[in-house]
């Protein structure tokens, strides 16, 4: 029993590592999982302890998990047996389709890569290209019921939304964003979705992709998860707030019941000095075409010289960027007000105060003065106070140049001349007419208050 056996090297050597595979999976692995998720759960309740409303756990449920909780869900089964009858294919095959949705749907948020790393980065981004001003929030937020789902609502000004956006909230919750098929290109998609973003196919018409997107926002609502979404469904092409869309509106608002969970809509209006798409959504809107056909080596030049002057410490900055925030609005008390309204009145209602709260900035505005064509400087300074003041009587948000009108002047026109969109005699180049309009127009519809809110 004791006496020795000879072994060739190689069985020696398979022993062995068949005994470390084992001791690892069976005693270290586990372990070091321990360590980690232990450190883990900590870093998660110091986090939640600072933030207005902690991470649920619907977030931090695993992907995979996830997936299958959605795919078995008995509305998305009531929707895959519809679907096969509809389109008389085998149930099973409709079943693998909502499980591949439900694949290409669901999220994997990261609380590390979101606040150790997106947060981080969407901060430096927003300071490094603009100048942001934001006033105080605090006491309108700080009223919501903390059980309540809180959706921000917002217009779609730039692709710079979700960074600005994202940083704002930053001490208050973690975001679920919407986004289209273009973050879905490789390695970006990864990001993303750790982030906690979800994909969606806007010009989808596909009757089970809806139904099981529907059914993962409606549980992610019901399940309190902090949501943005921007009820356009697109950048906007001149400028204006749009009309709402009602996809994920109606998603949430269907499923909707007066015993539950409250849903509280709170709208967020942005606007910029500088939109960094302006040319490509100012050429889309001539087309009629919403399709952007914007350079990727242009691009990727441009975000290169952009950068190489934040880090030289020579790059003077698009501008203003802003944000204005509405007044809350409660889904319960707004069925209480209104029993029975269409979704099309609430998404009405949440467009024109969208429209209502979005910053009037020094670009835009100087853009509006410039239509009147003023004779000079002086002139031109004497618009903008015009229009400062009629905007201030009708309770506009202004995000101006603090030191004056002067300065305000200044900050809006200098840039629009460095561009070579306005010569020195403060008129509008040859081909730069469609772009001085496009940032005029936020002034004018609040000027005018004719906020597209009709149902498209």
């Amino acid at each position: 029993m004791f006496q020795p056996v000879a072994l060739p090297l190689w069985l020696l050597v398979l022993i062995l590592g068949f005994a470390g595979v084992t001791f690892a999976s069976h005693f270290l692995f586990p372990s070091v999982r321990w360590f980690f998720r232990r450190r883990a759960e900590k870093a998660l309740a110091r986090l939640n302890a600072r933030l207005d409303r902690p991470i649920e756990l619907f977030k931090l449920a695993r992907r995979q998990d996830m997936i299958v909780r959605l795919s078995y869900d008995p509305k998305v089964l009531e929707a895959v047996t519809d679907y096969a009858a509809e389109a008389s294919i085998p149930p099973e095959v409709a079943f693998e389709m909502a499980r591949r949705y439900a694949r290409e749907i669901v999220p994997s948020f990261s609380a590390t890569l979101y606040f150790g790393v997106a947060i981080r980065l969407a901060r430096w981004l927003s300071r490094g290209l603009y100048r942001v001003r934001v006033g105080r929030v605090d006491k309108e937020l700080s009223l919501i019921d903390p059980r309540a789902t809180v959706v921000f609502v917002m217009n779609h000004r730039s692709n710079m939304d979700y960074v600005l956006v994202t940083w704002l909230v930053a001490n208050r919750s973690a975001l679920a964003y919407a986004v289209g098929e273009w973050a879905r290109i490789w390695p970006f998609s990864g990001l993303i979705r750790g982030m906690g973003a979800y994909f969606i196919r806007r010009k989808s018409r596909n009757t089970l992709y809806r139904r099981v997107l529907a059914r993962f926002v409606q549980m992610a609502t019901e399940e309190g998860t902090t949501q943005a979404i921007f009820p356009e469904g697109g950048l906007s092409l001149d400028g204006r707030v749009g009309a709402a869309k009602l996809g994920l509106l109606s998603y949430i608002v269907s499923a909707y019941s007066p015993d539950g969970r409250d849903v509280v809509f709170v709208p967020v209006g942005l606007g910029y000095d500088r939109v960094l798409e302006d040319r490509i959504l100012v050429q889309a809107a001539a087309s009629g075409e919403r399709r952007f056909r914007g350079k990727l080596l242009t691009t990727a030049w441009f975000g290169a010289r952009v950068l190489w002057k934040i880090l030289r410490g020579r790059f003077p900055g698009f501008g203003t960027a802003a944000a204005g925030f509405g007044a809350p609005v409660s889904l319960r008390a707004y069925y209480e007000r209104t029993p029975g309204a269409a979704v099309e009145t609430l998404a009405a209602s949440l467009m024109a105060e969208i429209a209502r709260v979005v910053p009037v900035t020094p670009g835009p505005l100087v853009a509006a003065a410039l239509i009147n064509q003023p004779a000079d400087l002086i002139a031109l300074a004497t618009e903008v106070e015009r229009l400062a003041a009629k905007l201030e009587g009708q309770g506009a948000v202004l995000r101006l140049a603090p030191q004056g009108f002067a300065a305000t002047v200044a900050e809006g026109l200098v840039p629009f001349q460095k561009r070579g969109l306005v010569d020195d005699a403060l008129q509008p180049t040859p081909g730069s007419a469609p772009v001085l309009a496009f940032y005029a127009a936020a002034v004018q519809q609040r000027l005018q208050g004719d906020a597209a809110t009709q149902k498209t």
